[in-house]
């Protein structure tokens, strides 16, 4: 499976999780390592996006794809399988709980669960502590400058 990651590029490599530990997200509270991409590029881009205005805007974004390999376990979670306030803002802390317990239990290298920002589209959260998390590689490292007109 190919996933996608938006970083500025001082952060792009290497992938860790330690960034999410530092501040916290929808899916894991401060402490818990967790990496963030998406199912394709353009929901990486739009859940980068919702956190950007135009005046705040960097220039230094690069696109990264990423292959997990097919043996690698993941464990998928549908909408029905999520709290009611799940797509609350700011995040809940039950979302912050089915991260942290995904990666407590680490019985999964990788979670797929759905975008807030895209509806009908999937984020893919990488447990870079699993034992698998080794087999996950960049494949690619590309510029990503951001269309201007999506800010106006």
């Amino acid at each position: 499976m190919k996933v996608f990651r938006l970083a500025r590029e001082k952060h792009a490599t290497p992938l860790s999780g330690k960034g999410a530990a530092m501040y916290g997200a929808r899916w894991n509270p401060v402490g818990i390592e967790l990496i963030y991409t998406a199912q394709n590029r353009s929901l990486a881009m739009a859940e980068v996006a919702v956190h950007l205005t135009l005046a705040t805007l960097p220039d230094d974004y690069m696109i990264l794809t990423i292959d997990i390999p097919d043996d690698i376990k993941i464990k998928q979670l549908t909408e029905a399988d999520l709290p009611t306030d799940w797509q609350e803002f700011p995040h809940p802390a039950s979302t912050q709980d089915i991260g942290r317990d995904f990666v407590i239990e680490n019985d999964y290298c990788v979670l797929i669960i759905p975008s807030i920002v895209t509806q009908g589209d999937y984020n893919v959260l990488i447990n870079p502590n699993h034992k698998d998390f080794s087999k996950i590689t960049i494949t690619s490292i590309d510029k990503f400058p951001f269309d201007k007109r999506i800010f106006k």
